[in-house]
């Protein structure tokens, strides 16, 4: 099985963008999981963690986080000591394509922004099944890239968007895996029984929406050598997009359209 790569890496100013996102997107998310009292929570590819936290905070018990990243367990546990929620975690280091946990153990098995990053979705969504009690549930949430809408739309964005799309094909990950969601629940076993797209945006004139700008931003200026080393886009293409999308952040008219998707299934 090919190993996993995350194109954005773990550096520290990388961290810094996933708390941020984590700050726009888990209320909504926690909202959808409909988490119950007493659930026993694995979470795929936790990261920092910030929502298994929270996960483990409505459910009342600990989360397990599943993570091969050792510079993000170590974030992710300097975070839940500085918020006093040390006990909410255990955490272990594992790639979710390869590692496993106790079968039938648990009552709900979650995985965001993971299923785009592994050559082998259906693996991960197959050891997700066999970590849950029959009845339990498998809950995935991730990225169809190819619904991002930007209005008004910056000069050049729709070329350079779609280069950053090929990045992915190139590390052998699938940018659309969003819409395959329920077909991979069914695939390896599971009865999907909802999915619905979880919001991801704002307009000019709310006070997030500076921060889904940068967030834009951050991830395309992270991906350049990626994206122009490839040769996927010119350099002087690239760079004034970029110019151009960062602006968009100033703009009395502009809003931000982007929805993450969501499906859910019982073993």
């Amino acid at each position: 099985m090919s190993e996993s790569r995350y194109i954005h890496g773990t550096t520290p100013e990388e961290q810094a963008r996933l708390s941020q996102l984590n700050q726009l997107l888990n209320d909504t998310a926690l909202r959808e999981l409909r988490i119950r009292p007493g659930e026993r929570i694995v979470d795929f590819g936790s990261g920092l963690s910030q929502l298994t936290r929270a996960m483990a905070r409505q459910a009342g018990t600990r989360a397990v986080g599943l993570e091969r990243s050792g510079e993000q367990i170590g974030e992710a546990m300097r975070q839940a000591r500085a918020a006093g929620e040390e006990h909410l975690l255990d955490l272990r280091q594992i790639d979710v394509q390869t590692g496993s946990v106790e079968p039938g153990a648990y009552d709900l098995a979650h995985a965001r922004f993971v299923l785009e990053h592994v050559p082998d979705p259906a693996a991960v969504v197959k050891a997700m099944v066999r970590a849950v009690r029959p009845g339990g549930r498998i809950v995935l949430q991730d990225d169809d890239h190819d619904v991002l809408r930007l209005w008004p739309e910056p000069p050049g964005l729709r070329p350079l968007w779609q280069a950053y799309m090929r990045t992915y094909d190139r590390l052998g990950n699938d940018p659309i895996v969003g819409r395959r969601l329920v077909s991979l629940l069914h695939e390896v076993g599971a009865r999907p029984v909802r999915c619905t797209w979880l919001f991801f945006g704002a307009c000019a004139g709310e006070e997030t929406f500076p921060a889904f700008v940068e967030n834009l931003h951050f991830i395309l200026a992270s991906s350049r050598d990626a994206i122009v080393g490839n040769g996927l886009l010119g350099a002087a293409e690239f760079d004034e997009t970029l110019v151009h999308v960062r602006r968009l952040a100033s703009r009395p008219d502009a809003a931000f359209w982007y929805a993450v998707a969501y499906a859910e299934g019982v073993r």
